[in-house]
């Protein structure tokens, strides 16, 4: 399998994410946003995290206009699988490909700190290897995680199975960690070939460093 990792200037988990895919057994190749195609052998796209363009404006606001956007919008629309962690779920919702938009926290701190997450739905790639209601520790570290989609956008995206993770404690009970709409963590769209996630799986593939809860959730790519 061949993972293409999305570079803007201020990515900060490109080599995380390259780390995190290599352990999988995946092949994987990191792609500089001037580059105006996606490599044609690429199974899975990711958009990394980290603070595309120095988050100057809004975070993801200018990463969407770098040549390389044009090539992603025309992947997922042909059916390629995205996947945008942190900053770059921002950039997927700036860009459109994702609904909703994300916001300063509700208490205007940085965070950064393991915590968990409940599986809603799993009838889709990216989770399809965990348990609905499952409970998965995954490190969060943004400024502008809140989750924000008006109510029939939010009715939407329960009719179509496109909620993915909320944020709880460890019983699975909420714990909203940022202000997020109904503690939304994740997302997907209708055709459940693009996800962004505020969290960071690729943080949390070794026991040793606190979780290796992300290893499932990464691993749905490789198993299709």
């Amino acid at each position: 399998m061949k993972v293409t990792i999305l570079q803007f200037p201020g990515t900060n988990c490109e080599y995380d994410t390259q780390h995190a895919f290599k352990d999988l057994g995946a092949e994987t190749e990191i792609l500089w946003h001037k580059s105006e195609n996606v490599p044609s052998d690429t199974d899975l796209l990711v958009v990394a995290g980290g603070f595309s363009y120095g988050d100057y404006l809004r975070s993801g606001a200018i990463a969407k206009f770098s040549p390389v956007m044009k090539a992603v919008k025309e992947y997922a629309k042909n059916g390629g699988k995205v996947l945008g962690i942190c900053n770059g779920f921002q950039v997927l919702t700036e860009a459109g490909l994702l609904p909703g938009a994300l916001k300063r926290n509700e208490h205007l701190h940085f965070l950064s700190k393991h915590h968990h997450l409940k599986v809603i739905n799993n009838d889709n790639i990216f989770l399809k290897e965990l348990n609905k209601n499952d409970v998965v520790n995954i490190p969060i570290a943004h400024h502008d995680g809140n989750f924000y989609i008006d109510a029939n956008g939010l009715k939407e995206l329960y009719a179509n199975n496109q909620v993915l993770l909320t944020y709880t404690d460890e019983n699975g009970e909420t714990q909203n960690p940022n202000g997020s709409v109904d503690s939304i963590a994740g997302i997907c769209n209708k055709e459940k070939n693009v996800f962004g996630l505020m969290p960071h799986p690729e943080r949390a593939m070794e026991t040793l460093l606190g979780s290796d809860d992300g290893v499932k959730m990464l691993k749905g790519f490789l198993s299709a």
